[in-house]
């Protein structure tokens, strides 16, 4: 009788097997986790938007051309600037400074032109970023204020 001689081949064949289960496996959870990384990623830039965005606006209402430094932030919780806004959102507002290039003055929108005064709004340009510490993004954005009507011959 003659006995047959396998050699291990079915041991081989299992583990190549298994190899290619555990290979397909791992591509199918990379595919998955990115999904999920890109989601988050996503959702920490809408935040850290959302916070620039409200710190655009809190300038926008509290700038005051004869004290520019008031406005300026390093690192605050966003929530300092106000109530009911995210609490694990981060601003820093560079100090609003007259712009380099282009005018200093830009005329005033239709309306502000009474009689012979010229009315106009004053340039300045300040940097904003806006950070969630949760998902650890950041968001910065270059911002140009307009603040006015003021009377252009005191500006000129």
């Amino acid at each position: 009788m003659k006995r047959a001689r396998e050699g291990g081949f079915a041991l081989i064949v299992s583990i190549l097997a298994n190899l290619i289960l555990l290979a397909v496996g791992i591509v199918a959870f990379n595919l998955a986790t990115q999904d999920l990384r890109i989601s988050t990623r996503i959702v920490g830039e809408k935040k850290a938007m959302s916070a620039a965005e409200a710190a655009t606006h809190w300038v926008m209402l509290h700038f005051d051309p004869a004290n520019p430094g008031a406005v300026v932030k390093s690192g605050r919780l966003l929530a300092e600037l106000g109530g009911g806004l995210e609490p694990r959102s981060r601003v820093s507002i560079s100090r609003p400074v007259p712009p380099v290039a282009g005018p200093l003055q830009v005329v005033g929108p239709a309306g502000y032109d009474m009689g012979s005064t010229p009315w106009v709004l004053l340039r300045y340009d300040t940097t904003i970023t806006g950070r969630n510490d949760d998902h650890r993004s950041s968001v910065t954005v270059d911002v140009g204020l307009g603040y006015g009507p003021v009377v252009a011959e005191g500006y000129r």
